[in-house]
Parts: C-alpha cells; sequence; structure tokens
C-alpha cells in the first residue's frame, strides 16, 4: 500500500480546516497509508529585510527537507509548477507506485513559498493553479485531490 504524506509549514488554525482535512484523512484510509506531517513555521519582525525573509524560507526548507526520506517520491507545491487535471494527478500516482515507488510527499512551504534546496529534491513540482491561495485552503484542496485522484484509480462514483 503506498505511503502518501502532505509534509507542510505551520499548523490549521481554524477548526474547519483542521476537520476537512481529517474528513479526507479518514477517506484516504481505504487507499493508502496517509498523513499530514507539520512542521514549524519561522516567525519575522513586521519590518523585515528581504534577507530575513530568504532565512525563513531557508530554515523551514531545512525542517522539510528533514522530514522526507530518500527513496520518497517528492512533489513540491510550487506556484511556477506542472499544472495536473485531477486525472491527470490520478495517472501520476498510479505511474509513482508502479515504477517501484512505496512514498509520496507533497510538500507545501510556508506563507513566502519553498526554498530552492527542497524544489531541487523535488521529482515534480506541481501547482494547482496560477491563482494564490491562503496555506489553509491550499492543504484541504490537496488533501481533496489526492483523495479524488485515488477515487479515480479505483473508479468509484465520486469523480464525475
Amino acid at each position: 500500500m503506498l505511503t502518501v504524506n502532505i509534509i507542510c509549514v505551520g499548523s490549521l488554525k481554524e477548526q474547519y480546516w483542521r476537520d476537512a482535512c481529517a474528513e479526507y484523512a479518514k477517506r484516504l484510509g481505504g487507499f493508502c497509508r496517509f498523513s499530514i506531517i507539520e512542521v514549524s513555521e519561522s516567525r519575522l519582525p513586521k519590518s523585515c529585510s528581504a534577507a530575513d525573509i530568504e532565512r525563513v524560507i531557508e530554515t523551514e526548507g531545512a525542517r522539510l527537507l528533514e522530514k522526507i526520506p530518500s527513496g520518497s517520491f517528492v512533489a513540491a507545491m510550487c506556484i511556477e509548477g506542472r499544472e495536473l487535471s485531477s486525472p491527470g494527478l490520478a495517472q501520476k500516482l498510479e505511474a509513482i507506485a508502479v515504477n517501484g515507488k512505496s512514498r509520496v510527499d507533497f510538500v507545501i512551504g510556508g506563507s513566502y513559498g519553498l526554498s530552492e534546496a527542497v524544489k531541487r529534491r523535488a521529482d515534480l513540482r506541481l501547482s494547482m493553479s496560477p491563482m494564490t491561495f491562503p496555506h489553509q485552503l491550499a492543504r484541504v484542496m490537496l488533501c481533496e485531490q489526492i483523495y479524488r485522484a485515488f477515487s479515480i484509480n479505483a473508479d468509484t462514483r465520486y469523480h464525475k
């Protein structure tokens, strides 16, 4: 059974976001071993420099990379990444499993994005949209799309 993780910076503040992720995690239990792994976010003062922001991106990136074992397929969620349809993501997950990978890690950076080190580690740079979404919503959307992908591959009625 494939292990699928979302490795992300920060925690969900509102209960409704946590509830939504928990619901998709429960549904995914029939298809894969699924978990959300959170690393702490770095705080910036209200007035900060570009160097301060870059330092935060690098620090958070190092925390994210610590959670990724060698041999894992890594999908970095970033705006400059490749856009996939839901069936395209389903095909990608199926291909990863067929090619012998047992673990897939989707990585979501902090509010300033992902470090170049994380992007270099990625096997796939993936974008949800050219639009910008709050990180909490993006996490829920990714959970839903992972569930939809497994549902497509299992030929369930969820995906219409």
